[in-house]
């Protein structure tokens, strides 16, 4: 029996999605995370993962989850607010506060639910938020959830963000939403002009800095620390454990008002279980070798420059980034995942993106460095494109 009354047109719409390449499959990876994996059985070099500064297999980070997981368990065993704040927890909202020059800062569970978190939790019927037509899906999500109006600006748009704000003027409240770096794009966003228009208009701004935050910034601050913005304009910030810091999770990073009211109202904080406190105890490791490592963010800028410079070389369509996110535009979506069938038949991995993901004509190879990539391993990649995109 099917599980759906309607499970005939479920088929039918993946039937459509596999014909216009757009179906998506998982795959299975044994062993650790890192830039040699095995997916499918399959050996790979993988330029598709967000490990930026190669942390999520470091032994110090293994060793604290480890060592953590021995004092406290697996489970958190309740949220936040009733017995699963940790000392790690606790221990690692401080030093994350004080490493984001602000206030105070709360820990998620994912980037997902920070996000869901913070505009559901500030915002409500009669307030604007007013977002980057390119942000992340959690972000729009949030802005849904709230109730609040919704109001998108053509991407890195300054003057079409300049008249949304106008638009908005009637708003009780209006929140500026834009990622620090776009994820499918790599290029950071125009902070600075984005929080001149905010203090014009009297609205506050939030930054998912999910891919800025260990990448960018004096020891990896982040998009905000990278754009100088100053410690008193400094805007609401999201960042995540998943990508350069190696671990899981998220935190928000505030003044003392906002995080208060976030533990009173954002509901993917107050009805949720807390992450693991090993977790918490990996990222405390991970959060001091982000900042004494800087040689991690130097080797990562020096692999960047030399893709980049190899890219253009070939004449690929490389799309304006600077970050470890570097898009090749294809455009065609059966052409797209033709070269990566191909990069992958010569034992490269890359990330093969698609509308919804992406606007419609721009299908693209998403190619991520990871600061233990060495200059051969990239020199491989360039080398299997010229083959492939210049045939």
């Amino acid at each position: 029996m099917a599980s759906l009354p309607w499970s005939k047109q479920l088929a039918e719409n993946l039937a459509e999605r596999k014909a216009v390449g757009r179906y998506r499959q998982q795959r299975t990876r044994l062993g650790a995370q890192g830039v040699e994996v095995v997916v499918d059985g399959k050996p790979l070099l993988s330029f598709c993962s967000n490990d930026y500064l190669g942390l999520a297999n470091h032994p110090d980070l293994k060793k604290a989850f480890i060592d953590a997981a021995e004092q406290e368990g697996v489970g958190a065993g309740a949220a936040h607010l009733l017995t699963g704040h940790s000392h790690y927890h606790q221990q690692l909202e401080e030093e994350l506060a004080d490493f984001m020059g602000h206030e105070k800062a709360l820990l998620f569970s994912s980037g997902y639910q920070a996000n869901l978190g913070v505009i559901d939790g500030l915002m409500v019927r009669g307030d604007a938020i007013i977002q980057d037509k390119l942000n992340h899906a959690s972000l729009l999500d949030g802005a849904r959830l709230s109730e609040a109006d919704l109001l998108r600006y053509p991407h890195a748009d300054i003057s079409r963000l300049h008249k949304r704000l106008h638009t908005a003027s009637a708003a009780k409240h209006k929140l500026i939403v834009t990622d620090g770096v776009f994820s499918m794009d790599g290029d950071v966003a125009p902070l600075a002009e984005i929080i001149a228009e905010a203090k014009q208009h009297k609205a506050a701004v939030f930054v998912d800095d999910a891919h800025g935050l260990g990448v960018l910034g004096e020891q990896g601050r982040g998009s905000v620390s990278h754009c100088n913005i100053k410690q008193d304009e400094r805007p609401i910030i999201m960042g995540t454990f998943g990508k350069a810091f190696g671990t899981a999770g998220a935190f928000v990073a505030a003044d003392e008002e906002v995080i208060d009211t976030l533990i009173q109202q954002a509901h993917t904080y107050v009805y949720t279980t807390a992450q693991p406190a090993a977790i918490a105890a990996a990222t405390l490791a991970s959060l001091k070798l982000v900042q004494d490592e800087n040689w991690r963010r130097e080797k990562l800028q020096a692999l960047i420059a030399q893709f980049r410079a190899g890219a253009k070389g070939l004449g690929l369509n490389l799309m304006d980034s600077s970050t470890p996110i570097q898009p090749v535009l294809v455009r065609d979506d059966k052409k797209a995942i033709a070269i990566g069938k191909s990069l992958e038949e010569k034992g490269i991995l890359v990330g093969v993106i698609r509308p919804p993901t992406v606007p419609e004509g721009s299908a693209r190879l998403r190619i991520t460095l990871s600061a233990n990539h060495s200059e051969q391993q990239v020199q491989q990649l360039l080398d299997a494109l010229e083959v492939i995109c210049t045939d």
